[in-house]
């Protein structure tokens, strides 16, 4: 019964963990961690098996977090989230294809360690203020406190436009056309002027180190990558609850995540990083 209950609750500690996090490696070891502690538990003083697993992983995931917070000081270039290969269903619950963007998992990658769990676990699973203070060893009028600033924070910062998924889907595939024709002119009409591409190589393959803002500069760049290498193909793919693009340069794979408004790209998001691209074979289980 141990076992069982712990598999039941799986796909919810792992999505608590990644979206605390932003890295499935890292939550995956924070559940093996957890399971760890759930085999050894008295079950007889656990009323909710769900609750207490949550704030179990919760624990596990902020000490993590905070390591990662001074490892990631000191990575090469823009740190980005590691992308997970979806099933095209998780986009039916809105909320939770959005709180796993890789869009707002880079804003949560602002917030401070207890301000993202407070976030996390208030605004996308909705959890009692009183079990969050359980699970993070504060107050519930601290967390309370918490979850306002967080909640401000974040939404100074996240994407606010919402597209329906066909929309999405069809500028998604408008780009990588473009992308893979390498045709500027199809490109500068598909990107937004102020357009802003983001990547992540973690100094280990080729990637810009700083953002790059403007279709001026983000076109011509994206133009020529067909160019250089001697292959280049592009898949239309879902990753992290949206349309997104996988991107295979001289057969090594990158993952591509665009913010969409009005018809055209506003942000691109590029994961080039090889140590966070071992997820594009099989879809993640995520759930809330």
């Amino acid at each position: 019964m141990t076992e069982e209950v712990f598999v039941a609750h799986r796909s919810l500690l792992f999505t608590v963990a990644y979206e605390m996090l932003g890295s499935a490696a890292d939550a995956e070891d924070v559940v093996q961690e957890s399971w760890l502690r759930w085999a050894d538990v008295d079950r007889s003083q656990v009323r909710d098996p769900r609750a207490y697993l949550v704030r179990v992983v919760t624990r596990q995931a902020l000490n993590r977090l905070r390591t990662l917070s001074r490892s990631r000081e000191d990575y090469v270039g823009e740190w980005l989230p590691e992308p997970l290969l979806t099933s095209p269903d998780v986009a039916e619950d809105v909320e939770l294809a959005e709180s796993v963007s890789i869009a707002m998992l880079t804003v949560l990658e602002t917030l401070g360690p207890a301000e993202r769990a407070v976030f996390v676990l208030r605004e996308v699973f909705e959890l009692p203020y009183g079990e969050i203070a359980e699970a993070i060893g504060k107050s519930a009028a601290t967390v309370r406190q918490i979850a306002r600033r967080a909640r401000e924070h974040v939404a100074a910062r996240r994407p606010r436009v919402r597209v329906s998924r066909s929309e999405q889907q069809a500028v998604v595939e408008r780009f990588l056309v473009a992308l893979r024709t390498g045709q500027l002119q199809e490109l500068m009409e598909v990107l937004a002027p102020d357009v802003v591409l983001i990547a992540d190589g973690g100094g280990l393959v080729a990637a810009a180190l700083a953002p790059i803002h403007g279709a001026e500069l983000v076109a011509p760049l994206l133009a020529r990558a067909n160019r250089v290498v001697a292959a280049f193909e592009t898949t239309a793919v879902w990753l992290n609850g949206a349309p997104a693009g996988r991107i295979e340069i001289d057969g090594e794979p990158s993952a591509v995540s665009l913010v969409v408004d009005n018809g055209r790209v506003t942000r691109i998001y590029v994961v080039r990083n090889p140590r966070k691209l071992t997820r594009l074979d099989e879809p993640a289980e995520i759930a809330r």
